[in-house]
């Protein structure tokens, strides 16, 4: 399974810690293992998929979607408050 990384996603990920790190990289090995993890979104953002965890005290949502068969694009990482909001406006300026 190949994964990508978007800008956005690659931007927020330098801001963690080591230990923040290694913690999201067991949920990507989650994702890549089964990519049908996560709850797909309906509406404006259809065909992308939302994998929720909790990092510390905190509840993280990592979204994503399958751009091929054996590939996987990590799309947006953050905490849930105005989550949804930024996703949809992050893929709009996006197309």
């Amino acid at each position: 399974m190949r994964i990508v990384q978007s800008r956005t996603f690659e931007k927020k990920v330098r801001r963690f810690r080591t230990q923040e790190k290694s913690i999201l990289d067991q949920q990507v090995r989650k994702i890549a293992k089964d990519p049908s993890i996560g709850q797909e979104q309906r509406g404006e953002i259809r065909g992308i998929f939302v994998h929720k965890f909790k990092m510390h005290a905190t509840q993280y949502l990592l979204s994503y979607r399958m751009t091929s068969v054996d590939t996987v694009e990590l799309i947006m990482i953050g905490p849930h408050e105005n989550y949804y909001r930024d996703l949809t406006t992050h893929l709009k300026t996006r197309r």
